[in-house]
């Protein structure tokens, strides 16, 4: 092994304590936005039961996300943003698909 080795372990190190308290300015943030399930739902006059099957969510998820229980993951938050944006290509593409897809 050469000395930068060393060198760059003490310098990853630095940064990792200046992380610590906050003195960091390296890092990337991401922001994800989650639609409002319920909003989302009722501007598409839909029941819970036909956007759960129109979307393949199921019942028990979306219920517990339109009462605050559950937080979706990111993917979820970006489908559930597709389903806002383009709610009928979203059907259109999920009924290209059989179900157990």
């Amino acid at each position: 092994m050469g000395t930068d080795f060393g060198k760059d372990l003490i310098e990853s190190l630095d940064q990792a304590v200046a992380h610590a308290k906050g003195q960091s300015k390296a890092g990337q943030m991401h922001t994800v936005t989650v639609p409002n399930v319920r909003s989302l739902r009722v501007s598409l006059k839909m029941s819970q039961q036909k956007f759960a099957s129109t979307f393949r969510i199921p019942l028990a998820t979306l219920k517990g996300g339109e009462q605050g229980r559950r937080q979706p993951d990111a993917t979820a938050a970006a489908y559930l943003s597709v389903i806002e944006k383009m709610p009928k290509e979203a059907q259109a593409a999920l009924e290209l698909r059989p179900p157990n897809c």
